[in-house]
């Protein structure tokens, strides 16, 4: 037996979460087995838990899209018993039982080995914001964008994505300019590393096909009209990786940035992308991250605090990244 945070339906469709105790014999089908020792609370995890999202496919649920762990059992060559992985995505969490349970089955091709550098804790303390940010940091230097191109802008800094990414371009030479609606992470986001803060209002209300040019580089979390503001604003060449919806699914934007100026929109999927390109970038995070930096901004707690804490995340009242003992 095992402790699992179970959301479950009733008749009715009401949704409730309760830790469990769950037999193993409950675990979806897999592979691999891994003693899960870590897990994260991430924004798809918190509307989860609340039920203000529709992200659970089929109940009961465990739901956690990230674990880290150490191999229990395998009837895969690719993975022994004793071998220290991660998981990011592939719709755990959502239509297979996620993280935040002491034991998950998956898959072996949907595994990470988990890189020297990092401990079980410290790559839940990154998580699939972590890794998305950096997915979207390996996009900009792949199309181009170095520390000399110019301001690099990261929307949504205070969240778990732009978080990351504010410190990471900082830590690698960028002039990163930071934007959130939250006045109070103002010192938060200089301490990672912003250059400057912009308020989210900037960038909220309806623009212009074409504004001033001013970033060479963007990470946008938002989606919506801030994302449509952000390309109207790329200097000529510049690129945008767009990794969320925050904002909303819709882009009120025109051609004119993409057609007149050359900017180039990527889209960033952290869900089912590549083995290869998982491996590329938590080997890069493995390079990059301040160890210090990143604990100091990281929340410990419980399972059991998992539901309080999700309605604390998605109503503003915490920031950082919130991590899951479960071993």
């Amino acid at each position: 037996m095992f402790d699992a945070l179970l959301i479950e339906k009733s008749p009715d469709g009401q949704q409730s979460v309760h830790v469990r105790q769950v037999d193993e014999t409950s675990l979806p089908d897999g592979d691999v087995t891994v003693r899960v020792e870590w897990s994260t609370l991430n924004y798809k995890d918190a509307l989860a838990i609340t039920g203000r999202g529709p992200i659970i496919r089929q109940f009961p649920m465990a739901p956690g899209v990230d674990f880290a762990g150490v191999v229990e059992k395998s009837s895969s060559s690719a993975y022994a018993p004793g071998d220290r992985v991660l998981l990011n995505g592939w719709g755990v969490g959502e239509r297979h039982w996620g993280g935040l349970a002491q034991k998950a089955r998956v898959p072996a091709e949907w595994l990470t080995p988990l890189p020297s550098a990092f401990s079980t804790r410290s790559a839940m303390a990154l998580g699939t914001a972590g890794y998305t940010a950096m997915l979207c940091i390996l996009a900009l230097q792949q199309q181009g964008v170095t520390k000399e191109s110019g301001p690099v802008l990261v929307t949504g800094a205070s969240g778990g994505v732009g978080s990351v990414a504010v410190m990471l371009l900082a830590r690698l030479g960028h002039h990163v300019v930071a934007v959130t609606g939250r006045e109070t992470e103002r010192d938060h986001l200089t301490q990672l590393g912003a250059a400057e803060i912009l308020p989210r209002e900037d960038f909220s209300k309806p623009g212009k096909p074409l504004e001033k040019t001013r970033w060479a580089g963007a990470v946008d979390v938002a989606g919506g009209q801030v994302l449509a503001n952000v390309c109207a604003s790329m200097k000529p060449g510049g690129v945008v990786t767009a990794c969320g919806l925050a904002a909303g699914m819709d882009f009120p934007a025109t051609v004119a940035p993409f057609i007149l100026r050359g900017v180039t929109l990527v889209g960033i999927d952290s869900v089912m992308c590549d083995h290869g390109r998982r491996v590329k970038a938590w080997d890069a995070l493995a390079e990059l991250v301040d160890m210090e930096k990143l604990d100091s901004q990281t929340k410990e707690i419980t399972l059991r605090d998992a539901a309080e804490a999700a309605t604390a995340l998605l109503d503003g009242k915490l920031h950082g990244r919130v991590v899951v003992k479960l071993d």
